[in-house]
Order: C-alpha cells, then structure tokens, then sequence
C-alpha cells in the first residue's frame, strides 16, 4: 500500500475512533440525565430509538450524496454534526434539547462511517481493500469498547464532561481532515447532479418477507427486538436496580465490549465453520435467553459483570451467522440481500428500544423477561424453519426456503 493511501487510512481510522469513543463515552452518562430532567423508561427507550431510526433513514441518502459530490465534503458533514450534537448534549438543560441533539447525532453522523467505507473502496486495490476494512471496523470496535470506561470515569467530576471531550475529539477529527485527507473520488467518477437520491425504500422490506429466505430476514427483526431488551435498557436498569454509579456501568460495558470482540474476531468464523450457521443461530438464540435469566438472578456488582459477559458472549455470534446465511441462500445479489438484512436489523433496534423502555416503566425487570420469551419464540421458530446443514458440505437436508 502506498505511504499515502496508508496515511488517508489512519486519517479515517482516527476519525472513527473519536465517533464511535463518543457514542461509548456517552452511555454510562444518559441515564443520569434522565433522571435530573425526572423522565422515564419511555423517554430512555425512545432516546435510543431515535438514534436508530435516524441512522437508519439517513445512511442512505450520505451514501448517495457521497456519489455525488466525492467523500471528502460528507465525512466532514458527519464529524461536524457528531460534534456539534455532543456540545448540544453536554449543554441541555431539558429533555426535549436531548432528543434534539440525539435526532442532529443521528441525522448527520449517519453520514460517517458509509462514507469511510466508500472512500477505502475508491482508493485501495482488491488485495488491500480487505484490510483497509479490518481497520475502520477494528478502530471502531475500540471507541466502542473503551469508551465507557473513560465515560464512566469522567463523569465522576461532572456528567457533561464526557459530552464536552466528545466535542472536542471531534473538532481535532474534522481540522486534520481537512488539512491533510484528499478527495478520493475523482469528478469524473462521481454520478451526475440531478439523478434521483437514495432513500429506504419500505415497499423493498415488505417484499422482502414473502421471498423464499422471508423467514431469515424475519428472524434478523425479531432476534434483534429481544436483545435490545438488554441493549436499550442496561445502563438504566444498573441505575435503578443496582444503584451503580457512571463509573461502575462504564466498567460493566467495557469488559462486556471486550469480550464481543474477542467473540467477534477469533470464535465467529471457527464455530461456524465447525458447527454450521444453522446450529450457531439456535444455539446463540438459546444461551441469550439463558443470559436473561442468569441477569435477573444476578444480586451483586461480579454476578452482573458475569452475567452481563455471559449474555453478550451468547449474542455476538447470532447476527454475523443470521447475515451468512442469508448470503448463502440468497436468491437475489448478495449486496441487496444484507443490505436488506441490516434494514431488519436496525428497525429491530428502533422497536426493541421502543418495547423496553416502555415496560421498564412498568416493571424494571419486564424488558428481561420479555427478551426471554421473544428468544424462546425465535428458538421454536428456527428449529422449524432453519434447515439443518452437513457442516462439510454445506449443503441443506431440508430446505424450506431458498434451493
């Protein structure tokens, strides 16, 4: 790889690194601002929500944007609307000015990662382009695992400083972005001004649902809704339950973020080479409801680190084995066929978010047994639909969808 493109490279790493060490810093704080503007469950579900659902209407459009008028301009977009969206958060006084900066947050730094992808695709070869790759998704995964702990540990002083860092990191991410990061898309490239821009197109997901891999994308939504009764929620529930301060919950969410990389990176690819995606996704959806259990039985702050591990432990595989295998029977292109499945995904997310903060307000312990129940209807689902396959053939003994 030429010096350059390694330099633009880390340029984008480090600008992923900062957005994505915002969004953990962030998460141990939110509940603490619920609470100084006496807001419930509800509004902490829909928070989160918000951020999903924003993500997921206005990915698109960067993307197409970006195709338009090169990465360089959307990527500063992004950083610049990540940051100004962490200044708004650090200086609201209400809680409509906190939904306000989550829906700027989601809205524009939608924009960044997309973008980065797109710009490692205009400017490396096939060869190097795996890696190039490896390396956002791996400087992502480490603002999103070390955050939480520097969150939690800053907000010792005051909740806002974390958002304020945040801000800050940003401001340094778009200065030398601009001073130092090329164009990688050339004008000739880029697709003509007035051509129609991207947008989700809901009709597609509908579709999708009657197509003979329906139930996988189906599966993709529902699992997802059951396990953001953890995601959407944990951080609130350690609050209520537990009492835990930011920099308790920052420590919890750090391990548990380190061990979904470890799950992530070493043990995905080995388990399902070994045991097929089929057996992976029934056994992953098993163990996470038995996560559930073991968090509500958990009464001290080890017994919630463990069960905390344990349960994201289970769900790492799930997603990454439900994705390959919609690859592998796709019976369109495999793009349009994740894409399609991270549709499900995110709008997963916005609904289980949705879902728990709501009955969290009824009882703190009802999003975890709703997440149990929804596990063990995906379990019973997917021992009917889900095919089981020979591991070395990969070849399915009976086939209810695809052929």
């Amino acid at each position: 790889m030429k010096t350059t493109n390694r330099r633009n490279l880390f340029l984008l790493a480090f600008a992923l690194v900062v957005v994505m060490l915002g969004f953990g810093m962030v998460i141990p704080v939110l509940p603490f601002y619920i609470q100084r503007f006496g807001a419930s469950g509800s509004a902490f579900g829909a928070l989160v929500a918000l951020g999903s659902l924003t993500e997921f209407l206005f990915g698109p459009i960067w993307g197409s944007l970006s195709d338009r008028t090169g990465r360089k301009p959307i990527l500063m977009v992004g950083i610049f609307g990540y940051g100004l969206s962490m200044l708004l958060f650090g200086l609201s006084t209400s809680l409509w000015m906190l939904f306000a900066s989550r829906a700027l947050s989601g809205v524009l730094s939608s924009a960044t990662l997309s973008t980065a992808m797109a710009y490692i695709g205009d400017s490396t070869s096939d060869k190097e382009r795996g890696g190039g790759m490896g390396l956002l998704g791996a400087a992502a995964g480490a603002g999103t695992i070390i955050g939480p702990g520097i969150g939690g540990w800053l907000a010792q002083g005051s909740l806002a400083t974390p958002f304020f860092l945040a801000a800050g990191g940003s401001l340094l991410a778009l200065a030398l972005m601009a001073w130092l990061l090329p164009e990688s898309l050339p004008a000739a490239a880029r697709f003509p001004a007035g051509g129609r821009l991207k947008f989700i197109n809901l009709g597609d997901l509908w579709r999708a649902l009657s197509s003979p891999i329906g139930f996988l994308f189906g599966l993709a939504f529902l699992a997802t809704v059951g396990t953001t009764n953890f995601d959407a929620i944990f951080s609130l529930y350690a609050v209520k339950k537990m009492a835990y301060p930011p920099e308790k919950i920052g420590v919890i969410l750090t391990v548990v973020g380190v061990v979904a990389l470890f799950g992530r990176g070493l043990l995905t690819g080995l388990f399902t080479r070994r045991w097929g995606e089929a057996a992976v996704i029934k056994a992953s959806i098993l163990a996470a409801a038995l996560g559930f259990v073991f968090l509500l039985l958990a009464n001290n702050f080890l017994a919630v680190l463990a069960a905390s591990g344990f349960f994201v432990f289970a769900v790492t595989f799930l997603r990454p084995s439900i994705h390959s295998l919609i690859s592998q029977r796709a019976t369109v292109g495999q793009g349009a066929a994740l894409g399609l499945s991270n549709s499900f995904v995110s709008l997963g997310r916005v609904a289980g978010s949705l879902w728990a903060g709501g009955i969290f307000d009824v009882r703190m312990e009802f999003p975890y047994w709703s997440g149990i129940v929804i596990l063990l209807v995906c379990f019973g689902l997917s021992l009917r639909f889900i095919p089981v396959f020979h591991v070395q053939a990969n070849k399915p003994l009976n086939t209810p969808f695809g052929g």
